[in-house]
């Protein structure tokens, strides 16, 4: 009995991870917030890019019936030839629907039609309802047209056949065309892992200054920067790591890497520097390196589910979809699924580079803000110690 009274007055001492809050946390969370982040039970209305070559009245009727389908909006169309892969990037489109020149032409004959449909295959689950949809409004189309066409011309059979499947789909996945686990699961995961341990050895650094009485020299005598160049080490370690994993996918897996090294590298330093920051701003009030190492799930977890590893980005309301960039990782994955898996190159990732380093420079602003509070307020107390030590003049 002594042992459990000492193990129980040890949990309510806030020595150690504070697991009572911790527990009741987690259950809240999983159960209220993801229950609203995971509120549709489909993609409903998945971004696709339309290349239109025949800018006919029938292709504009067809690409209006496609945008009234719930599966599908039309976010773009281009009436000139542009390769599919550009307008994947930046997680901008899920597929690209090709209308060839002739479309109508062939749309009122026997002539095949087909109609090129190009996947984005980075998550093999986002491409179903689109399938889907497409399926549907091609089946209702091939009756309608081949309905009107039996009745005014008096086809036979075999013409029967071929006008009621005038309109076919010729798809293709790209990027991951096998759905490799090596192009998504397994990559997500090794990002995950090796972040959550950079975090685990970063989030404890200013309790364990305190700790070593080292904290207050470090204040008063140095400066944020100083306090920031403590990640390095850890970025080194969190760096060759990442690219040792993914060279072990390249080498015995099958990992599809499309784009260029060094552009990744800049991500994953970006993402070290991001990671790391947010780590001092978490751990910043802990008592020690374990309090501080469970707050690691505020926001790194987050990041991993809803970066678009383990499920599509696109199944998400739009508002979540602006809130889940507050976590590194969701920056990450983007640029692996844009860099390794799509081969855009630096200047197709531009936008996002630019987007990561403000919000990098965001956290480093944050975290000179409360190192400069708390300077002030260890010199306001140094301040009144010692007039307080400062014998009374009139005695």
């Amino acid at each position: 009995m002594h042992s459990l009274k000492d193990e129980i007055a040890y949990l309510f001492s806030g020595r150690g991870m504070p697991y009572h809050k911790v527990s009741i946390m987690v259950a809240l969370v999983v159960t209220i917030a993801f229950t609203a982040v995971f509120s549709n039970n489909y993609i409903k209305d998945g971004k696709v890019a339309v290349i239109d070559l025949d800018n006919s009245k029938f292709s504009r009727e067809f690409i209006e019936e496609m945008n009234a389908s719930p599966y599908i909006r039309i976010k773009e169309v281009l009436n000139v030839p542009v390769d599919p892969k550009q307008l994947l990037h930046q997680d901008r489109n899920i597929a690209v629907i090709y209308l060839p020149d002739g479309f109508e032409k062939n749309g009122y004959s026997n002539a095949v039609n087909n109609i090129g449909v190009f996947y984005d295959n980075t998550n093999a689950a986002q491409s179903a309802s689109i399938r889907s949809g497409l399926n549907a409004i091609v089946a209702m189309h091939n009756q309608k047209i081949g309905s009107a066409q039996i009745q005014a011309l008096g086809f036979n059979s075999e013409q029967t056949s071929a006008v009621m499947n005038n309109i076919s789909l010729k798809e293709r996945l790209l990027f991951n065309p096998t759905g490799s686990a090596s192009n998504s699961t397994t990559l997500g995961f090794l990002f995950f892992f090796s972040s959550m341990y950079f975090v685990f050895a970063t989030i404890g650094i200013i309790s364990r200054l305190r700790l070593e009485g080292k904290w207050n020299e470090q204040l008063l005598e140095t400066s944020p920067f100083e306090l920031m160049l403590r990640l390095i080490p850890y970025a080194i370690c969190l760096t060759v790591s990442l690219v040792a994993g993914l060279a072990i996918l390249r080498i015995i897996g099958d990992l599809s890497f499309m784009g260029n090294f060094f552009v990744l590298l800049l991500s994953i330093m970006l993402l070290a520097a991001s990671a790391g920051l947010m780590s001092m701003l978490f751990g910043w009030g802990a008592a020690n390196p374990g309090i501080a190492a469970s707050r690691m799930i505020l926001f790194l977890p987050g990041g991993f589910i809803l970066g678009g590893m383990t499920s599509p980005i696109d199944i998400l309301p739009s508002w979540v979809q602006v809130v889940f960039n507050v976590f590194p990782l969701v920056w990450e994955f983007r640029f692996t699924r844009d860099i390794i898996l799509r081969g855009a190159a630096f200047m197709d990732t531009a936008q996002e580079f630019g987007g990561f380093m403000i919000y990098t420079g965001v956290l480093a602003l944050l975290v000179c803000i409360r190192f400069y509070q708390e300077q002030k307020s260890v010199l306001a107390k140094k301040s009144a110690n010692a007039k307080e030590s400062v014998p009374d003049a009139g005695r």
